[in-house]
């Protein structure tokens, strides 16, 4: 794939990011719900792990200066560059058929429970305690409820939406067409 398409693809990626974060999230002073993981991780299958922690970066950088929802706090820009870190090393798929299917799942299974683990409940908590007061431990505890439900949703969303648009993507975008 060129660099061009490159670009323009994580482009795109990052308007639905800043979208589906922004604006079709549900906020709480201390739960946020969306489905701004489905950008991210198609990033991180499509074009791996620099462009990911790129998409992420900005996504966070340019939603919380253009639409932001409190003062802007460097550590959660930390905690969505390790999530692309991990997703787009664990999920790229250089190739149409880089791995089988089941090794896919494995891969969004294992990728979903460390970003959960690691940056929503780990990183994100600290957070949210550094930035709100509270203490750490009730704030956990709200966080892994959440956690435990949306790890669930977010792999089978995740394999199916990336199924849904595997063939168009190796046809229209993965070609070498430019």
């Amino acid at each position: 794939m060129s660099k061009n398409k490159k670009i323009i693809l994580t482009a795109i990626l990052l308007a639905m990011l800043i979208i589906l974060s922004r604006f079709l999230s549900i906020k709480t002073p201390i739960i946020k719900i969306s489905f701004a993981f489905v950008p991210t991780m198609l990033c991180a299958i499509w074009l791996g792990a620099k462009w990911t922690v790129c998409l992420n970066v900005l996504g966070d950088i340019i939603g919380a200066n253009l639409f932001p929802t409190g003062p802007y706090f460097v550590g959660y820009t930390i905690s969505t560059a390790i999530a692309g870190l991990i997703y787009g090393l664990l999920l790229y798929k250089k190739e149409p058929d880089s791995y089988s299917e089941k090794v896919f799942i494995l891969r969004v299974i294992i990728s979903v429970v460390l970003v959960s683990i690691i940056v929503n409940m780990g990183l994100n908590t600290l957070w949210t305690s550094i930035t709100s007061g509270k203490a750490f431990q009730v704030l956990f505890v709200t966080r892994a409820v959440k956690n435990l439900i949306t790890i669930p949703i977010h792999i089978i969303v995740i394999i199916l939406i990336e199924r849904i648009l595997r063939k168009p993507f190796d046809k229209y975008i993965r070609s070498n067409n430019d």
